[in-house]
């Protein structure tokens, strides 16, 4: 009987140890001896907050802060609907910051990725609004002028129901009084310099592809002189008595 009993006492006594050593051994904090816990980790902005502090920063006009707050949920959230959102407020932030380039490319990254988006018809009419932002006076390079017509057009071509198709037809009325504007100051610019035929060239081409606009108008009470001095021009060319601005005979 006392061989029993000292037996399961030996066996109860290498349980204990057993588990004892299992355990993590305590260490001193300053308190009573207690088992030391690791720190969390610091968690992630959640994705509403972060969401509401570009909003706010948005509204605000704070649109740097905003940028990087979008930019942000783009990168952490890949996939999910406030990162398409935050792809399209990325771009709205760069056009009022007034950095229209930029935000014509992630405008037109938008449409590449998203394009059945029905955000699609704003897209469109933003890049075109950028653009029309760049375009120069008419004295200068009409690039930009021109790729806000076409996407102006681009839009009311694919979406002729838009909201947008008002201002866009507003603006490609305006955008092409631009252009032929420029045609007539190339046409009086070639006239002065005594390129008759040349001058004359252009205002039949102003006339043919700008035919509703104001510089149009001013360009057909200009024709009968402009063509009399083409005439004129052609005919010195042929005997070899036509001179240039500077007076130079021209071979």
């Amino acid at each position: 009987m006392k061989f029993n009993f000292l037996k399961t006492f030996i066996l109860i006594f290498l349980l204990i140890f057993s588990l004892s050593s299992c355990l993590k051994k305590p260490e001193w904090t300053g308190k009573i001896f207690e088992f030391k816990k690791e720190s969390p980790k610091p968690k992630e902005p959640e994705l509403s907050e972060l969401l509401n502090k570009a909003e706010k920063s948005f509204r605000n006009g704070q649109f740097d802060f905003a940028y990087d707050y979008y930019q942000e949920i783009k990168n952490k959230y890949p996939g999910s609907l406030e990162a398409i959102l935050a792809s399209l407020r990325m771009a709205d932030c760069k056009y009022w910051l007034g950095d229209y380039l930029e935000a014509i490319s992630l405008y037109e990254e938008f449409e590449k990725f998203y394009p059945t988006n029905e955000a699609i018809p704003y897209v469109i009419f933003q890049i075109a609004t950028s653009y029309y932002k760049l375009k120069l006076s008419y004295d200068r390079d009409q690039t930009y002028t021109k790729k806000a017509i076409e996407n102006y057009e681009r839009l009311l071509k694919n979406f002729p129901e838009s909201p947008y198709n008002l201002e866009a037809q507003r603006r490609i009325h305006e955008l092409r009084e631009l252009l032929a504007k420029q045609e007539l100051y190339i046409a009086n610019f070639y006239y002065r310099l005594k390129y008759y035929r040349g001058a004359y060239q252009r205002l039949l081409y102003l006339i043919e592809n700008y035919p509703e606009t104001l510089s149009a108008q001013k360009a057909k009470t200009l024709l009968s002189i402009y063509y009399q001095k083409a005439l004129l021009e052609t005919k010195e060319l042929r005997e070899g008595t036509k001179k240039d601005f500077w007076g130079e005979e021209v071979p």
